[in-house]
């Protein structure tokens, strides 16, 4: 029997960054995951973006959750030896005059703190950008290589036996009388965190929970022409990676959507680049990935209404890079100190969606002996 004190299900970003914390906080834990190559977080770009979004808002908490995300990332850089984590401008081009204008009439009352240089300089002329009407230069961004990050921790999960990758069954699940779980008669554990992304919309404890599924399309391209010292943002993102290739997205569909990539994601992503760069380039790859969007756009924190100690970290859609190394944070105060989640994130705001039912009465319990 395999004892813990905390049962992660799933690993991408949120349950990478759960594991960090609660191990880091002395907990045993141990994490189940079915590896998927095409997981929302391992597809993703990993941008890290303070002002995006059509608005054109300072992202929330941004001022809180930047930093925090920047010394993680680090963290595990010095640990590993490996360079996840790239901090770069990214320049934000408008799309019309009526852009152009909202926005720097928006910035007489400086909304966006330091996070964007001088709205009203003019932007120095970049070869192979289409910079007609201008833009901003948003500072203290960049981003993660995620796919490269997941990967080195998962060798070092395996090799010190927290990560295993299988399938997880919720009806294996069984409360103990003393109030532990055992999982398939072979892990036992003091809580269970689902991490599980999309997947939760059918976990039978948490499926009560507004989770609708994202998909999102990226491209990888190569482009001799583009400059790979700036993120680039126009209806679509433009990631250097090095060496003349960058990641381009990201498309959202709802559903109904078909399954993995499609012609008219392609399409649509690639006129977006021609809009940004007049250099030919070259798609070499494209990939699909389900992220686990929420409707009021926060992220999923909390314990579940009926059962103590089963606990949800989910729910953080296009940026959770960015967001899941401090909400991990939030939620190890939570199981750790009592400390209850912010408001914004606590699913306590959705517990009148909750009605115990067939599959959310309680855990199973362990048959009686004879």
């Amino acid at each position: 029997m395999t004892r813990v004190d905390y049962l992660l299900v799933g690993y991408g970003i949120a349950g990478a960054t759960l594991a960090a914390e609660l191990r880091a906080r002395g907990y045993q834990v141990l994490v189940l995951d079915t590896f998927q190559p095409d997981s929302a977080s391992r597809v993703a770009a990993g941008l890290m973006n303070p002002v995006a979004g059509k608005r054109f808002a300072l992202a929330w908490r941004a001022d809180e959750l930047l930093p925090a995300a920047a010394v993680f990332y680090q963290a595990q850089e010095q640990r590993l030896g490996q360079r996840f984590f790239f901090e770069l401008p990214i320049l934000k081009l408008f799309s019309s005059v009526g852009e152009q204008n909202t926005i720097i009439a928006r910035s007489a009352d400086q909304p966006w703190q330091d996070f964007v240089e001088d709205p009203g300089a003019e932007l120095p002329a970049r070869p192979g950008v289409r910079q007609a009407l201008g833009g901003l230069r948003i500072r203290r961004g960049g981003y993660v290589r995620v796919e490269e990050l997941l990967s080195a921790l998962a060798v070092e999960g395996e090799r010190e036996g927290w990560l295993r990758h299988e399938t997880f069954d919720w009806s294996q699940l069984v409360a103990q009388p003393d109030g532990s779980l055992i999982y398939a008669g072979r892990v036992q554990a003091q809580h269970v965190v689902c991490c599980e992304g999309a997947a939760a919309v059918h976990n039978p404890y948490f499926q009560w929970l507004p989770i609708t599924p994202n998909q999102g399309e990226v491209l990888d391209v190569e482009c001799a022409g583009l400059p790979e010292l700036e993120v680039l943002n126009k209806g679509a993102y433009v990631v250097p990676l090095g060496e003349h290739r960058f990641r381009v997205g990201a498309t959202y569909r709802w559903p109904p959507f078909a399954e993995g990539i499609t012609a008219e994601a392609r399409q649509e992503l690639s006129q977006r680049l021609h809009d940004m760069t007049d250099q030919s380039f070259r798609v070499t790859g494209q990939r699909a990935g389900v992220r686990p969007a929420v409707r009021d756009r926060k992220p999923l924190l909390g314990t579940h209404p009926a059962l103590p100690n089963v606990h949800i970290f989910n729910g953080l859609g296009s940026k959770g890079v960015m967001m899941a190394p401090r909400l991990a944070q939030v939620l190890a105060d939570w199981l750790e100190k009592g400390i209850e989640p912010w408001p914004e994130v606590n699913i306590r705001r959705y517990f009148t969606l909750y009605s115990p039912g067939p599959a959310s009465v309680g855990l199973a319990t362990p048959a009686p002996r004879s």
